[in-house]
């Protein structure tokens, strides 16, 4: 504010503005004067920490992209152990960041929940939207994560993992059963009941192996509606 309107900051809310380091400071002027400053931090949610940490074991790099200074994120990165940094980023901008590591070959999920992360979220290969945030995100993101707590994010990656862990098994195991067992009864080497058998137990394998998803547990604790609310 004060470069825009040429207005000369006091020493004292010089010093203060300096003292006010990580916060988004904006200048209050009252007929030409500034008479004082606003200053403005996000809020870490006590569980983002946590959710780096996940994220990091789950071997992805996590990236803090946001459109606050520079002062800002650098200590917002500081509190939940983020080590990379892209700043100052305008909402246009955001979505060609994205782009420019697509083009470095990286697979990019994008967490977002307000209206100048959608086109952030639309470019990345996974959008993941807070369900807490806009309905434009929603919109734009591929997931939606229904609380506004960031270890869902860890939650759908890591049941996405097994979940494609499963398809392969149980892939492996249906072409293997096929090529082992359709020669033998080809050539009559496979009586036709246990050829039978052997299909059923295929089956029930496939069935039973996807059944071990049930066995997911979250990370993120429920949340129990409060007596006599039933909406």
């Amino acid at each position: 504010v004060g470069k825009n309107h040429d207005l000369a900051l006091p020493e004292q809310l010089e010093q203060a503005r300096e003292a006010l380091t990580g916060k988004t400071v904006m200048t209050v002027a009252v007929d030409g004067n500034v008479r004082g400053l606003i200053a403005v931090a996000d809020t870490v949610k006590d569980t983002s920490a946590d959710a780096i940490g996940q994220l990091k074991d789950l071997g992805l790099t996590p990236i803090l992209l946001t459109g606050d200074n520079q002062s800002v994120a650098d200590q917002i990165a500081g509190q939940v152990a983020i080590d990379d940094v892209i700043a100052e980023v305008l909402p246009a901008d955001k979505a060609q960041v994205i782009s420019d590591l697509q083009k470095d070959g990286k697979i990019v999920a994008m967490v977002g929940d307000g209206v100048n992360d959608a086109a952030a979220l639309a470019q990345a290969d996974l959008g993941l939207a807070m369900g807490t945030g806009t309905d434009v995100a929603i919109q734009a993101a591929d997931i939606t994560l229904v609380r506004g707590d960031l270890r869902g994010a860890t939650d759908a990656i890591r049941l996405a993992r097994r979940t494609l862990g499963t398809i392969k098994g149980n892939l492996f195991w249906a072409f293997a059963y096929n090529v082992a067992a359709i020669p033998l009864a080809a050539f009559g080497m496979l009586n036709p009941m246990l050829a039978g058998a052997a299909m059923a137990f295929s089956s029930v394998f496939v069935v039973s192996n996807s059944l071990r998803l049930r066995g997911f547990k979250s990370v993120v604790p429920e949340v129990m509606p409060a007596k006599g609310n039933n909406r």
